[in-house]
Formats: structure tokens, C-alpha cells, sequence
């Protein structure tokens, strides 16, 4: 069940204003194996226009699932859109060069704030 959220709010965040591109892509049947007893599960799906859906899983800690995988989609310049993905007790934790990077820390302070840290500290001492 929690495959089937994480794909819809996949789907609805990646194609949430654009418009319909194209003719409609016939989906092949997917390879699917649901939770066995020891609860591993597994999905492959590969459309005719390029989108691939690869996870597989197994049951976590305190009745949580954790998946890995990969998804890619073909972009309108050619190149393919690459993602892979973890998702455990850690949460969702996605890899792709298409992402934004978060600057390297620590990195440097602006004196307008350095000021600001500083005048809050007289302050303290003023009202001490």
C-alpha cells in the first residue's frame, strides 16, 4: 500500500501542471512480486516511452518497509532523467545529479548577520 502512495505522489508532483504531451503510452505488464512470508517485495516496470520503475523491499524494524530502487524518464533534449532511492527507519533518501546540492557548510557567515549576533549579545548583557 505504501508503494502505491509513494507512486501517486511521484506521479502527481512530476507531472503536477503539465500538460498532456503526446499520444497515450500503453503500459506492458509489470513484473510484481508482493510481500512473500518473509516480506520482500519487488516491482519492474519498463514503458514503451522510456519510463522505467525498478524497487524491491523487505519488511523493516517496528513493521516498517524499506525499498530501494531506481526510476528514469526520458527528458525533451534526449537525455534520460535518472533517480535512485532509499527509503528506510531514515526516510526517503533520493540520488540524482538533477537535484539541487545544498552549499558546503561550513560556509562563510555575511558580516550583516555577524552584526546582527552581536548586537544581540549586548543586548543580553544589557538586560542581564
Amino acid at each position: 500500500m505504501k508503494i502505491v502512495l509513494f507512486i501517486a505522489l511521484s506521479a502527481g508532483v512530476i507531472g503536477e501542471g503539465a500538460p498532456l504531451q503526446g499520444p497515450p503510452v500503453n503500459l506492458p505488464p509489470s513484473n510484481q512480486i508482493s510481500p512473500d512470508s518473509a516480506g520482500a517485495r519487488r516491482s519492474d516496470l519498463e514503458a514503451a516511452n522510456g519510463i522505467v520503475f525498478h524497487f524491491s523491499g523487505s519488511e523493516g524494524v517496528a513493521d516498517g518497509g524499506n525499498l530501494a530502487g531506481i526510476w528514469r524518464y526520458p527528458l525533451e533534449d534526449g537525455s534520460v532523467a535518472s533517480f535512485k532511492f532509499v527509503a528506510d527507519e531514515d526516510g526517503f533518501q533520493p540520488e540524482s545529479s538533477l537535484l539541487p546540492v545544498a552549499p558546503a557548510f561550513p560556509h562563510p557567515i555575511p558580516q550583516f548577520a555577524i552584526d546582527q549576533i552581536e548586537f544581540a549579545r549586548l543586548e543580553d548583557e544589557r538586560w542581564a
